[in-house]
């Protein structure tokens, strides 16, 4: 860590006890019970899946092995942690608490998930939990007034939250670092994936999401998860979208290569890392995020044309719908404990919706900017053949030149995405400045 966590998490925490007394008064609520979570089982099996703690508890500490645990807020006294640190021979046992944040809590520790349910507060509690399995003595509601205010403040990062996600993304780029090198060297997607995650030194487990690993046409595939075993004959070009986590907050960075002798993808590759460059130094307070997604539609429109894909204006392209065949995803979302943070459509602390706008669905943020915030800049250029057939039936299909586009399939398409923070003056790219550190 770049800066000391201890005086930074002291501060993180007085502002989470604030925003959970003014959420529990809003609510009518005494106490806030916060569960970590239980790994869901197996269908028909006695083995479960990994275990992901909720991130409302990884917000109030860095806690991310503590399945069945508990924390149990009152405002006006300590918060206190329910540890269940089991008797078992069978698995590894989470390792007591320890660190710069344990003088902050009261700690009990149990043996079971059902003794720390005993542990918890009676009375009038706002309850954050799964509703399934079934708690004994606990009746989980997950108030939306406590939820939706809880989720607004979360979209303003303290700066113990923000040193986090800086350590995520420096983690994040050591391994894409290592991904690039496997490439260059005529490695599979599969063991591509392995460098990733020998160079991360986490697990697909410990990952804030799986890892979009794609060679060639593979890239046009915008969740593309197959890790084929084999290289293919011929490298040409390759998408990363990988992640890493700090203490349960998340990086997520997406790059796109060229392979030696590609000119020509590599000079669209340059052509979209521009315009990139161009959204992130938008990411300002008070900038809308859907006017900076319809913004990039056009800028994308133009890198098209620059390229020889259409004959059109960039007006044209974008209200007949020719970019969204191209980039048919959002620019990005917000990002902290979760991938797709919450809060990206909320209009306010009471909670609502605000629209996208008209023929753009995948959208995940339609909010202004405000300092604190934390959101992803990931524009694409693909060449994806279900949505271009759509295509070739409007009356738009005659001003592509198709035959530009037929010889672009094979190479899939371009995605890049930094991780930004919003603040008072200029955009903190935490990407671009770990990829620096880097070098």
């Amino acid at each position: 860590m770049n800066a000391p966590l201890a005086p930074l998490y002291s501060a993180h925490l007085a502002t989470l006890r604030t925003h959970a007394d003014q959420a529990l008064a809003l609510g009518g609520f005494d106490h806030l019970l916060i569960a970590a979570g239980t790994p869901p089982g197996k269908f028909l099996d006695d083995q479960d899946y990994p275990f992901v703690a909720s991130p409302h508890f990884k917000h109030w500490l860095p806690l991310t092995d503590a399945p069945g645990s508990w924390i149990a807020y009152t405002p006006g006294a300590k918060p206190k942690l329910i540890f269940v640190q089991p008797r078992d021979y069978w698995h590894v046992v989470p390792q007591a608490p320890h660190g710069y944040w344990v003088e902050h809590f009261d700690i009990v520790t149990v043996r079971s998930a059902q003794e720390a349910a005993a542990q918890l507060p009676k009375g009038r509690s706002a309850v954050i939990a799964p509703a399934c399995p079934a708690i004994d003595g606990v009746t989980v509601n997950n108030p939306h007034a406590v939820l939706d205010f809880l989720h607004w403040h979360r979209s303003f990062k303290t700066p113990y939250e923000l040193e986090l996600m800086r350590h995520a993304s420096r983690i994040g780029v050591r391994a894409h670092r290592a991904a690039e090198d496997a490439f260059r060297a005529g490695e599979s997607e599969f063991g591509i994936h392995l460098a990733y995650l020998e160079a991360a030194r986490q697990i697909d487990a410990e990952l804030p999401y799986a890892s979009i690993v794609g060679l060639n046409e593979h890239g046009a595939v915008l969740h593309y998860m197959h890790f084929d075993r084999t290289p293919p004959a011929e490298h040409r070009s390759f998408l990363i979208d990988a992640g890493a986590s700090c203490a349960g907050y998340a990086s997520d960075i997406t790059r796109t290569y060229a392979a030696a002798g590609h000119g020509e993808f590599q000079a669209l590759i340059d052509s979209m890392d521009t315009a990139q460059q161009d959204f992130v130094a938008k990411v300002r307070a008070g900038q809308s995020y859907p006017e900076l997604h319809l913004y990039a539609h056009h800028v994308i429109a133009g890198v098209l044309r620059e390229h020889g894909f259409i004959r059109m204006s960039a007006e044209s392209a974008v209200e007949s719908g020719v970019t969204s065949a191209f980039f048919p995803h959002g620019l990005g979302h917000s990002i902290g404990l979760q991938v797709h943070d919450v809060a990206g459509f909320q209009p306010d602390a009471r909670g609502g919706s605000i629209p996208r706008p008209a023929g753009h669905p995948y959208l995940r943020m339609t909010r202004a900017l405000e300092p604190g915030m934390v959101v992803t800049i990931e524009p694409g250029l693909y060449f994806i053949d279900m949505l271009l057939a759509e295509l070739r039936d409007k009356p738009a299909a005659a001003d592509v030149d198709w035959a530009r586009v037929d010889a672009f399939r094979p190479y899939g398409g371009i995605r890049i995405e930094d991780d930004v923070a919003c603040t008072e003056g200029a955009p903190e790219n935490l990407t671009r400045d770990a990829f620096a550190q880097a070098d």
